[in-house]
């Protein structure tokens, strides 16, 4: 037997092994965790932008603040590759044209004041065939950034938006 074939012969079965062993869900708090027999897919890297707005807060009298409008971001999978978008929706668009939105089932704190919260949405079913097929919930961990201005939110700056990056996983659950 060759030198090459007994390499190949030792490392095939390794390989194969790793290709055959299930995906790790990553660690998350109890309250963004989803149900039991839910199968994850696979995660991506949210990096963008939430948009907010300076409104008049609801039922107080000269009172302001910053309320979320809208996220945009570019998702990447672990190569750094684009792998797609997402939206306000809230929803998350593959390449290949499929896509989700969802409801918010439950948060957790992040770690740091500067932090979104952790999140899991229950999936509404997607639209498209393709990697978005059959995905069931989708959390939000390891936030960076993201929460509202800390400029001041005024009746003079009623109206204003600003953006805020941010930097989010999103994992993908399945049937």
């Amino acid at each position: 037997m060759s030198k090459i074939s007994r390499t190949s012969a030792l490392i095939l079965p390794l390989v194969l092994a790793a290709c055959a062993a299930p995906m790790q869900a990553p660690d998350a708090p109890s309250a963004v965790t989803p149900p039991a027999g839910s199968k994850y897919a696979m995660t991506a890297v949210g990096i963008g932008e939430i948009t907010y707005e300076c409104r008049a807060k609801a039922g107080a009298v000269d009172a302001f603040e910053w309320v979320f409008v809208a996220p945009v971001a570019t998702l990447y999978d672990s190569k750094k590759a684009v792998i797609g978008k997402y939206y306000a929706g809230p929803t998350w668009e593959a390449n290949d044209g499929s896509k989700v939105t969802g409801k918010q089932l439950a948060v957790a704190p992040a770690t740091g004041a500067q932090n979104i919260p952790l999140q899991l949405v229950q999936a509404n079913p997607a639209t498209g065939s393709g990697a978005m097929s059959d995905v069931t919930y989708i959390q939000r961990l390891n936030t960076q950034g993201g929460v509202a201005p800390s400029a001041p939110c005024t009746k003079a700056n009623a109206g204003a938006k600003q953006q805020v990056k941010y930097q989010a996983d999103y994992a993908f659950y399945k049937k």
